[in-house]
Order: C-alpha cells, then sequence, then structure tokens
C-alpha cells in the first residue's frame, strides 16, 4: 500500500472517529437538553402549584375581609337606622312638647288678657284681691281663727277678721289695689309726669290707710290696729322704696300695709299666739287635772300600805303556820322512829306473875 493511500486510509479514520465523536457529544447534549428541559417543567409546575396556592389564599382572605366589611356595613347601618330613629322620636316629642308649650302660651297670653281686664275694673281688681287674701289665710290659719266678709258693730263689712283674744283683739284686714296710679308712675314718660304720678299714688294710698283707720279700727270691738292688704308685691316694694311718707303716716293712723310675703308671715306669727293663747286657756284645766291625779297617787299609796300590812299579817300568819308545821313534822318523825325500834328490846323482861301486855300498851 503506498503512502497516499496509507494518508488517505488515515483521513478517512480520523474523520469517522471525529464523525463518532461529534455523534457522542449530540447524544451528551440532547440528554442534558431533555434534563433541562424537565427540570424547566418540574420548576414551572411548582411555580404554577405556588401562584395558585397564593391566588387561593389570597382569595379566601379577600373573601373574609369582604364579609368583615360587609358585616360592619350592616352593623353600621342598623346602628345608624337606630340612631336616626331615636333621633326622629325625640324631634317627634319636642315637638309635641313644643305643641303643648304653645297652646299653654296661647292659654297664658288670654288669661292675661283676661287678668287685664280684671284689674281694669276696680269691682272685679277688688274681688281679686279679696280671692288672694282668703287663699292666703286658709291656707296659715285655722278655720276659728278668722271670718271673711263679717259685719262690725258700725255696719261696715270685713274683708276679714282675725279673731284673737283681748288683748291685742280682733284685727281687721282690708285689701287694697291702687293700680291706676301705680301703672301711671310706671309708664311716666318724663319727671315731670312721674312727679304727678307719685302724687297721685301717694294720695290713693293715703286715702285708702284713712278709711280703714275710721271704718274698721272700733275701741272696744276691734284691735287698735288693722292692715292693709296689698295684693301685689311690685306695688308694695315701691311704696317702701321711694313712698316713705306715706308709710309713717299708715303707721300713726295705725294701720299696718303688708304685701302677700309679708302678710304670710304675719299670719304664722299670729298662729303661734293663738296657741300659746290655747295653751294658757287650758291651764287651769291642766292644774285641775294635776290636783286629780296627785289626789289619785295620794289614794294609790294609802292602798299601797294598807296592802303592805295586809301582806306583812299574812307573812306573820304563815310564820305561824309553819311553825307549827314543824312542830308536827318533828312529832311525827319521833313517832316514826318510836313505830320502827324491836318490840322486845323496848319492852322490860317479864317477872314472875305478871300478866302479859300487849305491845301499844293496851290491856
Amino acid at each position: 500500500m503506498d503512502t497516499s493511500t496509507l494518508i488517505v486510509i488515515i483521513l478517512a479514520a480520523v474523520a469517522a472517529a471525529g464523525v463518532l465523536v461529534l455523534v457522542l457529544r449530540g447524544e451528551r447534549a440532547s440528554g442534558r437538553l431533555d434534563a433541562i428541559a424537565s427540570e424547566s417543567r418540574a420548576a414551572q409546575e411548582q411555580t404554577a402549584e405556588r401562584i395558585a396556592a397564593q391566588e387561593r389564599t389570597l382569595r379566601e382572605l379577600l373573601e373574609g375581609r369582604l364579609a368583615e366589611m360587609q358585616k360592619q356595613m350592616s352593623e353600621g347601618i342598623v346602628k345608624s337606622t337606630d340612631r336616626t330613629v331615636a333621633t326622629m322620636t325625640d324631634i317627634q316629642k319636642r315637638l309635641a312638647v313644643i305643641d303643648e308649650a304653645q297652646k299653654n302660651i296661647s292659654q297664658l297670653s288670654t288669661q292675661m288678657v283676661g287678668l287685664q281686664d280684671i284689674l281694669s275694673n276696680k269691682q272685679a281688681r277688688g274681688a281679686f284681691g279679696e280671692v288672694q287674701l282668703e287663699a292666703i289665710v286658709q291656707a296659715v290659719l285655722p278655720p276659728s281663727a278668722y271670718e271673711f266678709q263679717a259685719v262690725l258693730a258700725n255696719g261696715k263689712r270685713a274683708d276679714c277678721m282675725l279673731k284673737l283674744p283681748n288683748p291685742p283683739g280682733s284685727i281687721i284686714i282690708d285689701s287694697k289695689f291702687p293700680l291706676e296710679s301705680y301703672q301711671a308712675l310706671a309708664n311716666a314718660k318724663d319727671d315731670a309726669e312721674k312727679r304727678t304720678a307719685g302724687r297721685a299714688f301717694a294720695a290713693d294710698v293715703a286715702k285708702h290707710v284713712t278709711d280703714i283707720s275710721e271704718k274698721y279700727i272700733i275701741p272696744g270691738e276691734t284691735a287698735e290696729s288693722a292692715l292693709m292688704f296689698l295684693p301685689s308685691e311690685a306695688v308694695y316694694a315701691e311704696l317702701h322704696a321711694n313712698f316713705r311718707d306715706a308709710v309713717e303716716r299708715s303707721y300713726k293712723a295705725r294701720v299696718w300695709i303688708v304685701s302677700p310675703t309679708t302678710l304670710w308671715a304675719t299670719l304664722n306669727t299670729v298662729r303661734a299666739v293663738l296657741k300659746d293663747v290655747r295653751m294658757r286657756e287650758q291651764a287651769h284645766v291642766i292644774q285641775k287635772e294635776v290636783g286629780t291625779l296627785a289626789e289619785d297617787v295620794k289614794r294609790l299609796a294609802e292602798r299601797v300600805e294598807s296592802l303592805k300590812r295586809h301582806f306583812g299579817q299574812a307573812e306573820n300568819d304563815i310564820r305561824l303556820i309553819d311553825t307549827s308545821a314543824g312542830k308536827i313534822t318533828g312529832r311525827a318523825e319521833r313517832i316514826s322512829e318510836i313505830e320502827m325500834e324491836d318490840p322486845a328490846a323496848a319492852l322490860p323482861s317479864p317477872k314472875p306473875g305478871d300478866k302479859p301486855r300487849l305491845v301499844g300498851g293496851g290491856e
């Protein structure tokens, strides 16, 4: 074989070996690719499972949060509805109260108009003062302590007479209400009108004081003073604050001016006086009862002493009886001791010629 042929053979062998190597490497590379592909598929499957698990967890979390939000929203809506209902109910109640207050205000306005009509009429105003006077007197004093519309010896009729013992005697209370002059004084626009209204007001008060002093202070029948009742605290306050001269003149006339408040205090003092008077009136009865009680106590002491004597005599009798019983008991014991002795030892020995004797001593 020549050299060229050998070279060709060697080259062919080398080429075959190279092809074989390439084939082997291709197979190994193909196996690695398959392994890589398998690992990739497994990783993808794991990733897909993790993603699916995360999706389920997220979906469950979202569903739970959504359910909680729905529950909270439902509870909030219910509470809001309850509060709204309660608020509406309270508003309805308040509206009802407001309606009732409006009705009362309307009625009060009507009553105020009626009161103004009453006070604008002198006779009706006098009746208003008398009614207020009667209400105060009835609330403080017992029925036996007063009399309304009492007729005096001079023929005058008093609004109220307080029945007090002498001294001081019965006190007359007369209701007066100088409203026109007081309103003119309150509505005065300048000093001139105020001075004019003030003089008229003082004159009205002085006239009422004089009338009461002349009509209702009767020597021997009533007390030496009387009360003029003003059924208005405002009129009373104005009189004592700015018309001291009129008040001083009433003192000199022995007419005491009182308002509803001061009349209440005065009547409470009168009630205390009446209670003291009744206690003094009952003092002699109490003394008589105490004397009778002393006699009863003395009689009881005498009877106790007599009973003690009886008890002493009974005690002596019992002592004597006890002594007799003791003696009887002692004798019975001695008799018992004699019966318990031996009869043979108790009797002397018989002598010759003696007759036999019975144990009891009898023959």
